[in-house]
């Protein structure tokens, strides 16, 4: 009886243990379904970069030699905070006589300058007085011109006077011709008409020569006219011509003018102060032993950021997901923290910011650049002093909230995150689920 309890007793302890896995099973099973559609599941996309500045102004960047030259003493040390207009350091040219000279030169071009604007007054001055002489030329020529003609006219009138005489004696002595044919006259009184008629034709000839002698005359005068208006012109041209090569002298004497004041100006800014509030990270070159040339930096200087800002590197597949606004999760080198991805709610040590820019291309290598801000309605990110231009760090772009049962079956079918709603393929997408 015994041999046969203990076997069935047995069996009946295993039994209880089977339906107790079970029921652990089934309730696992349940609290695993309902954890996968209930439990909430943050999508992100991560990106590795470090902090910088929002604008070029306020990142690193050098300082450099204004002309050729030597350091002759530096007023910083690296690492130092310096306010704006600070002076950093002093140059030297390489001649310690270049700014005497340029002096010299300058005051020697603005001689220059000063005479040839007396050359240009005095051709200003003749022009003007070459003006006045033509027109009191041409002036005069007219008027000997107009003489001329009122003397043609009076010739003319006396020439009409001359011929009117000259008809009238014509017909007197045909008159007195007559007369003397029928006795009613002398000889004598028709030899003095003769004589009438032939001085008559005398006054004749001696008009016509004086009326083409006045016209003559005012030929002659015209073509005096013309002369004096062609010489008068061609002596203004000529000093016009003067005038402007002389304003075009002085134009060239005060472009190099303007060069001496440059390379003056240039030597006079032989220190070099801050741009701006920074500090100073990289002295570049050593006292009176290095030759700088204009341009070449002398110093690496970081200055103070108004605004912090990550710059963030995101793979190109996941670049579309991304747009401006989106919230950020960002984790620094050197600040202990606990990121869950999944749950940024729990996340200890992290920092919250925005999206401000994408960049339009690639500019690392098939990476797409992102600037993330601060964000106003999280807690503010460490200050300065840990947070230099340059540390490491990591951030997730949060895209859309979905649940764990969600994320795990997009991941084993190798979905992406998200789509747009107005973009073609999410259309698309939506016909098919229709």
């Amino acid at each position: 009886m015994s041999s046969y309890v203990l076997p069935v007793m047995a069996e009946l302890g295993s039994g209880k243990r089977v339906r107790t896995v079970a029921r652990s099973l089934v309730i696992l099973f349940v609290a695993s379904t309902a954890a996968l559609i209930f439990t909430p599941w943050q999508q992100s996309v991560s990106g590795m970069g470090h902090v910088s500045a929002l604008t070029p102004v306020e990142r690193v960047q050098a300082i450099s030699a204004p002309v050729e030259g030597r350091v002759a003493r530096w007023h910083v040390t690296e690492g130092v905070h310096v306010r704006e207009g600070q002076l950093i350091v002093e140059l030297t040219d390489n001649d310690p006589m270049i700014v005497d000279r340029l002096r010299n030169e300058r005051q020697a071009v603005g001689e220059r300058l000063m005479m040839a604007e007396g050359r240009a007054a005095a051709h200003e001055e003749r022009l003007g007085r070459l003006q006045e002489s033509k027109t009191n030329a041409v002036n005069g020529a007219r008027n000997r011109v107009q003489m001329a003609s009122e003397r043609i006219v009076q010739n003319e009138q006396a020439m009409r006077a001359a011929e009117e005489r000259l008809t009238a004696a014509r017909l007197n002595i045909a008159r007195q011709k007559s007369l003397l044919e029928r006795g009613l006259t002398s000889q004598r009184t028709v030899e003095l008409a003769q004589q009438e008629f032939a001085t008559a034709e005398a006054e004749v000839r001696r008009a016509a020569a004086s009326l083409n002698a006045a016209r003559t005359e005012r030929q002659a005068l015209e073509d005096d006219l013309r002369k004096v208006t062609a010489d008068a012109d061609a002596a203004i041209e000529s000093e016009r011509a003067a005038l402007n090569l002389a304003r075009a002298e002085i134009a060239n004497i005060k472009a190099e003018l303007q060069r001496v004041d440059s390379r003056l100006a240039r030597q006079q800014t032989l220190k070099i102060h801050a741009p701006r509030n920074g500090t100073v990270l990289r002295l570049l070159a050593q006292p009176n032993s290095e030759l700088l040339k204009g341009g070449e930096p002398v110093a690496l200087f970081v200055p103070d950021a108004q605004e912090p800002t990550v710059e963030l590197w995101l793979d190109g597949m996941d670049m579309p997901l991304v747009q401006a606004g989106d919230k950020v999760r960002l984790q620094f080198n050197g600040w202990p923290a606990i990121q869950f991805v999944g749950w940024p709610a729990v996340a200890v040590g992290t920092f919250g910011g925005v999206v401000r820019l994408v960049d339009a291309a690639e500019t690392n290598g098939g990476k797409f650049r992102i600037l993330v801000t601060p964000d106003p309605e999280d807690d503010p990110w460490p200050s300065a002093r840990y947070l230099r231009q340059g540390v490491q760090a990591k951030g997730w772009v949060l895209l859309r909230q979905v649940t764990l049962g969600w994320e795990l079956w997009r991941r084993f079918n190798g979905f992406p995150p998200v789509i747009a709603d107005n973009e073609p393929g999410a259309a698309g997408a939506k016909g098919k689920k229709k």
